[in-house]
């Protein structure tokens, strides 16, 4: 980090920082890993309109983008992206008539349903609008091994009976078509191989191989019955940046989903298939020094979403040997580091990586991006766009 100090030496402190070398390394493990199998790009790890056209620029087999609003879909939209999977659904009938002009005017975008209320609805949309709206059935991949769910509520369709059940509802629906199929297996890209609790290792990698088994002849039976009854699916999505190894290698799928992998925050390092180096960080300014080993930085608050827990926290990177306060963690306004060395003093400045990806973003309205010790220039977030979707 000693090049990022120079790179952005006329800079003020707290800012959000990006190496592209980095991340053009990180690209370009995913296309090695990827096996040839299309890349849809995950939005919500990147939320910024340079970046996403920097990475799609350099995807050898870049299939579109997963959002993750409507708003921010009719956003990309209007900034000339095309080929946009809705990756969660939603039932908001406002910003869906503006997309539907996007949609007549011969832009794809891909709606997510798993059960027949969405369909309907999207039916109904597309039925006012005069438009044919593409959908995707977004199957759970969970596996229940009944005393431990291993995996995500959220798709409730869980057997195939009940893909059967949806698919003959969804037979009257004219408006709509069925054009692809997600199982997205969270248990294995979203649950990190080295948690906080050391002992859980063993079980993790147990309970993953297991999974892993069960998801692929669960997602390979749904496929087969939905191909047999709609020739107009095109595309089977799945994976993730942390199951990439594992889903880059199913038959049945199609494209992976990626996202994080690109930026590599704190919490992807846990994985140990992702041999990558975190792209994004952002720097805090040391301001105090109450007593001999310990500093404040102004700033730093960004916590992670998802379950509480210690792993959400921002991690200090550089200088080594910095660690958060178990008492105080990562504040509002300033955090206390544990500087057992003694290395800083007031006016350092400390980098961070952020838990997860996109969601620095939303703390700042730009990263600024560098090449070793050369600055390149600030790249603008959707927050410096002045966008805000969830």
């Amino acid at each position: 980090m000693k090049n990022a100090e120079i790179a952005y030496a006329h800079l003020t402190r707290p800012l959000a920082c990006i190496d592209l070398d980095v991340l053009d390394r990180n690209i370009a493990f995913i296309n090695q890993k990827a096996r040839g199998k299309d890349i849809r790009i995950a939005t919500k790890s990147v939320r910024s309109i340079e970046l996403l056209r920097y990475i799609g620029e350099r995807i050898e087999h870049h299939s579109g983008w997963m959002t993750f609003d409507l708003y921010e879909s009719l956003y990309l939209l209007e900034e000339g992206f095309d080929h946009l999977l809705l990756g969660y659904p939603q039932l908001e009938e406002l910003p869906m008539i503006s997309i539907c002009r996007f949609i007549r005017e011969g832009r794809t975008i891909i709606f997510m349903v798993d059960c027949i209320e969405q369909w309907q609805w999207l039916d109904k949309i597309g039925e006012v609008n005069d438009v044919l709206l593409n959908v995707c059935i977004d199957i759970n991949v969970s596996t229940d091994f009944k005393l431990v769910y291993f995996g995500t509520k959220r798709s409730s369709l869980t057997s195939i009976g009940q893909i059967k059940c949806l698919l003959d509802e969804a037979k009257t629906l004219t408006n709509t078509k069925l054009t692809g199929v997600m199982g997205y297996e969270a248990q294995i890209a979203g649950v990190t191989d080295i948690p906080n609790a050391k002992y859980q290792i063993p079980i993790i990698k147990l309970l993953k191989k297991k999974s892993s088994k069960k998801v692929r002849i669960f997602r390979k039976n749904a496929v087969d019955l939905i191909k047999s009854r709609f020739s107009s699916l095109s595309f089977v999505n799945g994976g993730g940046s942390g199951s990439i190894e594992f889903t880059s290698g199913e038959d049945e799928v199609t494209e992976l989903t990626i996202g994080s992998a690109f930026y590599f925050p704190a919490l992807f390092s846990r994985y140990e298939s992702l041999p990558l180096e975190a792209a994004t960080t952002f720097a805090l300014r040391v301001t105090r020094k109450p007593e001999e080993g310990i500093v404040v930085c102004h700033g730093g608050g960004y916590i992670a979403s998802g379950a509480t827990g210690s792993d959400k926290n921002p991690v200090p990177i550089w200088p080594k040997d910095l660690s958060l306060l178990k008492n105080e963690g990562a504040g509002e306004v300033q955090t206390p580091l544990l500087d057992s060395k003694s290395k800083l003093k007031i006016g350092d400045t400390v980098y961070f990586s952020h838990a997860k990806a996109g969601e620095l973003c939303e703390r700042f309205t730009e990263l600024h991006a560098r090449r070793g010790s050369d600055y390149v220039k600030p790249f603008k977030t959707y927050r410096g766009h002045g966008g805000c979707y969830l």
